[in-house]
């Protein structure tokens, strides 16, 4: 019995693995949703600050909802489209609010690797210290995951909490060694959030520390990081 527990908390890793990596992802507007959208929605699909400022002219609601819980502030953000980012937060949108599965503009914008955006976020009064998605996570997690450094840099001036523990059991640090490639960008973002202070002693459910994995793994660049 007892041997067999190393065996079973690596086959639940991997399936927790595979999971949050293949599964429940964003969901940006498919092209048949945006074809249909009309209004303040169509108006951030297309980035066209100067319609959306004519549109809360007459009174429309800022923070009307698509099918998927999208505010026309989602849409805007998932398109990249910073002057209508801007043109709906004047009007009143709210820069925190989530859709269906969770995720607000800065969580949107670091899954897409929009620094600019989560920069703009930020500034027009976004939280980085949320916790978003189905995991019960951040966006700090959710950028370390993904290996987007430049992401994780802005997250962590803003105050993003360094040692959140989702609902995987994972920290960012974890995600950045368990999720990533081992890779530059990867290896990257774990150094910045060990610069940053996170805790390396961290484990997982089973308490594999992020040094550990990175060793389990033959990542030698972010072993030297986190040791």
């Amino acid at each position: 019995m007892y041997r067999l527990m190393p065996l079973m908390r690596s086959l639940l890793a991997f399936l927790l693995l595979g999971f949050a990596s293949a599964g429940f992802a964003q969901t940006p507007p498919s092209a048949s949703e945006r074809a249909a959208y009309t209004g303040l929605h169509a108006a951030a699909a297309s980035g066209d600050a100067a319609e959306i400022r004519k549109l809360l002219a007459a009174k429309a609601d800022t923070n009307t909802r698509d099918s998927n819980g999208r505010t026309p502030l989602h849409v805007a953000a998932f398109g990249s489209h910073y002057d209508a980012v801007r043109a709906l937060v004047a009007g009143g949108a709210d820069i925190n609010a989530q859709e269906n599965d969770r995720y607000d503009v800065i969580t949107i914008a670091a899954v897409s690797d929009d620094v600019a955006m989560v920069k703009l976020a930020i500034e027009l009064g976004g939280n980085a210290k949320a916790i978003t998605s189905r995991y019960d996570g951040t966006a700090l997690i959710a950028a370390a995951h993904l290996g987007h450094d430049g992401v994780v840099e802005v997250l962590i001036a803003a105050g993003a909490p360094l040692d959140h523990v989702n609902n995987l059991g994972w920290t960012a640090l974890i995600e950045s060694v368990v999720l990533g490639d081992g890779g530059p960008r990867h290896v990257a973002t774990a150094r910045a959030l060990v610069n940053a202070g996170a805790n390396k002693s961290i484990g997982d459910r089973g308490g594999v520390t992020p040094l550990q994995h990175a060793q389990r793994r033959g990542f030698k660049a972010m072993v030297e990081v986190l040791q």
